[in-house]
């Protein structure tokens, strides 16, 4: 069996017991980080026991392939990132596609997400909504910010530290420099912040706070 477990995207009490109980029993544990994992583990004081096996987005087709083969001897394998959900903008969606093309029996152990709580905290109507993962950085991303001028739904993307202040400015293009939007930062973690306001309030922020840090999600 093949459990995709949900692990904290910031706080690490942000975990079931569900998913604690899966990460103790299983044969192994198929991981983005192994170092991230294994803080989590220690966290909980839950038995490494050499279980831990690295995949990520740079593994080859025969470390999957590997996995597949344990997966169809019977064994346990919990897949994790280092952050949310495997198979959510994350390289576990090609093992869990193989595994799902076997027969294998898949399982989903659900919990926190930064798509999730962003949107519930936003304020925004929140009853359609769009969740496009990271924009492009080059190719098909004007397509896509074009895409977003008569939208009828609530968007949500993430961005990083590092193109934040290029994200907000071209949406303040396309959409408008009044457009309301709402922007959290490090959700859940220490200095989580949400900032509310005009999508130009929002990037003048940004732009003048100085060295920002965290991982962005934009709601508007």
């Amino acid at each position: 069996m093949l459990s995709i477990v949900s692990t904290p995207i910031g706080n690490l009490e942000d975990i079931t017991f569900r998913a604690m109980r899966i990460l103790k029993e299983a044969d192994y544990i198929a991981c983005e980080d192994t170092r991230m994992t294994g803080q989590l583990l220690g966290y909980y004081d839950i038995p490494n026991d050499g279980r831990l096996l690295s995949f990520h987005s740079h593994s080859g087709f025969s470390k999957m392939e590997r996995i597949i083969e344990l997966l169809k001897e019977g064994k346990h394998v919990a897949l994790v990132s280092d952050a949310w959900t495997p198979g959510i903008s994350d390289p576990g969606f090609v093992l869990i596609r193989r595994a799902v093309e076997e027969g294998v029996e898949v399982t989903p152990i659900p919990w926190a997400s930064a798509v999730l709580s962003a949107l519930v905290a936003s304020g925004i109507d929140c009853h359609q909504y769009l969740y496009l993962g990271f924009l492009p950085v080059k190719k098909w991303r004007q397509t896509m910010l074009k895409s977003l001028v008569n939208k009828e739904y609530t968007v949500v993307v993430y961005e990083s530290v590092h193109r934040i202040e290029r994200t907000l400015e071209e949406l303040g293009e396309y959409l408008g420099a009044d457009h309301h939007i709402v922007v959290g930062r490090e959700l859940t973690k220490k200095f989580e912040e949400f900032r509310r306001g005009t999508i130009a309030e929002v990037r003048d922020y940004y732009k003048w706070e100085g060295k920002v840090k965290g991982e962005f999600v934009l709601v508007f």
